[in-house]
């Protein structure tokens, strides 16, 4: 077992087009949102297993030779099949979680003690391990800050078991791991957000593993070949939604309008080919048309998705303050509230994003100038870190 300290970083996640309408078999894009959750594990000798969530305030620890004398059959078949029900319950009583523990708290607690003792159980002996895990991730946004805890937690503890080599070499300050260790990071993953969420896409994880863009029809996942990093607002209306509400409040109207809804589900899908296609052309040098194009598309789809029903007060006028300053916005995920992005195209002055994100404030609204297409699941020098690690490892 490794004995270094490690430090790791995953991408949350947000959907750039084909909300809604990838329930119906359509194409959706997911692209890597470069606010990052972050991962340090530090191997010591007293005994225990450490776990730390600052940013949800949990903090348990568990003995370690306890833990080594449980039976842990139950999870003979973990890394192969979801966890079920009966697995869940069993992860409960070895967690010793009380009976008020609040569904976030437990999950998180639950999600890793099941990819702790999975990973780690083919070691000699268990390891004592301080794992301390925080978030630029709102909680609860539908950006992916589960997955990209999990694919945290799956790619450090791969790493110090040995099960997966550690990719950085002298003189790095961050690298990546090949593509079969990422395959490996992303399949123990899934696990994690199954324990979570129970049945979960796949594409959350996918996109904090890998980055960059990916597409998704129908179960299938494929990356898209060097997408560009676009730079956006990311605004959270802070107005909670119920996605299962929403989702069957789209199929509703499918059912009561079939010849209205389907045409709308067929369009939404023809957008996100198109973008597909345009941020294709864009590789390394995009063109201003390319842009516009891209404004466009944003536009469309941002009617559309007011035309299902599952837009709000919140993100019209989200879209209203950015369209002001001459910026074009749509929600991403599920709609009704939560969040939105907004397209900042190059040569955009800074002194105009600042008045754009002040706006938004005002509005009671959390802004984030961030980029998408980011990098997926890193590991960091802990000697050599950049000042947004170092800056996050000082708050903590």
């Amino acid at each position: 077992m490794l004995s270094e300290v490690l430090l790791v970083s995953a991408p949350g996640k947000v959907i750039l087009h084909g909300e809604h309408a990838v329930v119906h078999g359509k194409v959706a894009l997911a692209v890597a949102l470069n606010l990052r959750t972050f991962l340090r594990l530090q191997p010591h000798s007293n005994g225990k297993v450490d776990l730390s969530l600052p940013n949800i305030g949990i903090k348990w620890a568990w003995d370690v030779a306890r833990l080594q004398l449980l039976d842990t059959s139950f999870l003979e078949q973990g890394d192969a099949t979801t966890p079920t029900p009966e697995l869940v319950e069993k992860l409960k009583e070895v967690a010793g979680l009380p009976d008020d523990c609040a569904v976030t708290e437990s999950l998180a607690v639950l999600a890793f003690l099941y990819l702790y003792l999975s990973i780690c159980r083919k070691q000699r002996a268990l390891p004592s391990l301080d794992i301390v895990v925080w978030s630029e991730l709102p909680h609860g946004a539908g950006l992916g800050s589960s997955a990209a805890y999990s694919v945290c937690l799956a790619a450090a503890l791969l790493t110090v078991c040995e099960e997966i080599p550690n990719p950085l070499k002298d003189g790095d300050r961050v690298n990546r791991w090949t593509k079969e260790d990422l395959e490996l990071i992303n399949k123990w993953a899934f696990q994690g957000e199954r324990v979570i969420h129970g049945n979960p896409s796949g594409v959350d994880n996918a996109v904090s593993t890998w980055g960059g863009a990916l597409r998704y029809q129908q179960g299938k996942i494929s990356s898209l070949k060097r997408p560009p990093a676009l730079q956006i607002l990311l605004t959270n209306t802070k107005v909670p939604r119920n996605t299962r509400t929403l989702v069957a409040g789209v199929r509703n109207r499918l059912l009561k309008f079939p010849e209205i809804v389907a045409p709308l589900l067929t369009s939404i899908d023809a957008i996100s080919l198109e973008c597909e296609r345009v941020l294709g052309e864009m590789g390394e040098a995009p063109a201003p048309e390319q842009y516009l194009v891209l404004e466009e598309l944003i536009d469309m789809n941002q009617h559309h998705l007011n035309a299902l029903g599952v837009g709000h007060a919140s993100l019209d006028q989200l879209c209203q303050v950015t369209r002001a300053h001459g910026l074009h916005s749509k929600l991403t995920g599920a709609g009704g509230g939560g969040c939105g992005i907004t397209l900042l195209k190059p040569g955009l002055e800074q002194p105009e994003v600042e008045a754009t994100k002040q706006a938004l404030t005002s509005c009671g609204f959390d802004c984030w100038e961030t980029s998408i297409g980011a990098p997926g699941v890193s590991i960091h020098s802990a000697t050599s870190l950049d000042s947004r690690v170092q800056q996050a490892l000082d708050g903590l």
